[in-house]
């Protein structure tokens, strides 16, 4: 009987996967047949399609190019398609699965990424069409117009991101996950369009594109798991449901904070104590210290900064002043606090991270619009700048993010190279620091008030927020400290049968 069972179990099984796959086999074919159909138009220059085109086109350039703010918009939500944000996505994704011992995911994610990579440059040349001429032109971008690159690229990242984390999610949140996801895709087709950088029939070969190859790399996954014998769920389901917990980011975390409200309180209050010291030690530098030695220093440090100024040292200061810049910042932030969550998955050190970031920008803001501090009376490199002198952005942003990062690393590690953070959490301030007083950006005391900054805000939150309590509580990373070395290997066991 119970084999009898077995066996009608093992045929139902089939039986549905038989079924999925010729619905899926015929959605990829669609889609397939869809973008030839659409490329030979573009090829042959089918006047209808052209027409309606330009068309289109037009009448996004009437709409959009007079409205500054919504052309700012665009461009942010555009953004969200570009190669960068794709790239940086899977690459921590990638990352993120290796670390949590996932390895037919990671190659799942890395196959189909660079295979969307290579389609776009590679149809883009096969086609050779030029991108939209319009009356008003409100943005560029490089190479041909067909496929856009956008909507395939987002198309595939986003949709196998999805596949890959849907068992992570709680079921009821699975369908808003997958019509988020949709609305992000066609939103960054829209915004290609309006910007004027590319046609309609652009963007719809990019999704169908798209569509075609994700389904084709999911087809293949599907086909792998019945291969070794495993149940093939729905693609709703994700690619491998059985993974959710592994993959989920934090879910042996119930409560980031005990007392959340305290908390945000304590916070409040300090930011606030923490504005009034930076408040007052600027006001003193900059228009009370005459004839002092903050005065002394002030003076005499950009001058000699500026009497020892050349071609090579100038170039050298400008790319190590870069180090500190927003930019650069919010990127080392979007790398570290992902991976902080593969390895220990805790939320507590990634909003140890954000409230360092949030705490040190509203602070600069505010006590450099209080202050208002005129920059060194020297030769200003960089130009007029937007803030005051005191206190340095560069500096406070460059301090927080590596102190934060050293205070999470520290007492979680007993590698060798959780030195290296150390030292960078002292190299990298003083070196930006150097680079922006030899600029003639910042006197002394505003590195000093950075310092003053970056130590009372990282403090604060250090007993507020106890980013490291889960080490005491015992938490052990997700992968060990002798593991680290032999992570790469995961890559070479994912082509291994199990």
């Amino acid at each position: 009987m119970r084999g009898d069972r077995g066996q009608r179990g093992g045929a139902a099984s089939v039986g549905h996967f038989a079924e999925r796959s010729i619905a899926g086999l015929a959605a990829v074919t669609g889609a397939g047949v869809a973008f030839g159909l659409l490329l030979l138009l573009v090829r042959v220059r089918w006047s209808p399609l052209q027409d309606a085109d330009h068309a289109v086109a037009d009448w996004f350039n009437d709409l959009v190019a007079p409205h500054h703010a919504l052309v700012t918009v665009l461009q942010a939500v555009t953004d969200l398609g570009g190669r960068p944000i794709l790239i940086w996505l899977v690459t921590i994704a990638v990352v993120g699965l290796l670390i949590r011992r996932q390895p037919r995911l990671a190659v799942y994610l890395i196959i189909t990424g660079v295979g969307g990579l290579i389609l776009d440059p590679s149809l883009k040349t096969l086609v050779g069409r030029l991108r939209p001429v319009v009356d008003l032109p409100i943005a560029s971008a490089p190479g041909n117009s067909f496929p856009s690159g956008h909507a395939l690229g987002s198309f595939v990242a986003y949709g196998a991101l999805l596949l890959v984390f849907l068992p992570a999610m709680a079921p009821r949140w699975r369908k808003p996950a997958i019509v988020a996801v949709g609305v992000l895709v066609t939103l960054i087709g829209l915004t290609r369009i309006a910007l004027g950088v590319h046609f309609v029939s652009d963007v719809l070969a990019g999704w169908l594109l798209g569509a075609a190859w994700l389904g084709v790399t999911s087809y293949a996954f599907q086909l792998w798991r019945r291969e070794r014998g495993r149940p093939v769920p729905p693609l709703t389901e994700g690619l491998e449901p059985e993974a959710g917990h592994d993959i989920a980011p934090a879910p042996a975390e119930e409560h980031v904070l005990a007392h959340p409200r305290s908390a945000v309180a304590e916070l409040l209050v300090g930011w606030v104590l923490v504005f009034g010291a930076l408040y007052a030690f600027g006001t003193y530098v900059s228009y009370h210290a005459k004839g002092t030695f903050f005065d002394t220093l002030d003076t005499e440090v950009p001058r000699w900064f500026a009497d020892r100024h050349s071609e090579v040292l100038t170039e050298v200061s400008w790319w190590w002043s870069k180090f500190g810049d927003t930019h650069a910042i919010l990127l080392i932030a979007l790398v570290f606090c992902p991976l902080v969550l593969a390895v220990w998955r805790r939320w507590r050190p990634v909003l140890f991270v954000a409230l360092a970031m949030v705490g040190e920008l509203t602070l600069f803001l505010a006590s450099a619009r209080a202050v208002d501090r005129p920059r060194p009376a020297v030769e200003n490199l960089d130009g007029q700048m937007p803030t005051s002198s005191f206190p340095s952005g560069h500096i406070a942003a460059t301090i927080c993010i590596w102190l934060a990062i050293a205070v999470i690393v520290l007492p979680r590690t007993d590698r060798w190279w959780r030195w290296i953070l150390v030292a960078l959490a002292v190299i990298m301030p003083v070196g930006v620091a150097t680079s922006r007083m030899y600029r003639g950006m910042h006197h002394p005391t505003d590195f000093m008030g950075a310092m003053l900054l970056s130590a009372l805000w990282i403090g604060l939150l250090y007993l507020v927020i106890r980013p490291n309590a889960d080490v005491r509580e015992g938490n052990q990373p997700s992968i060990e400290s002798e593991d680290v070395d032999t992570l790469d290997d995961e890559l070479a066991r994912a082509g291994r049968a199990d």
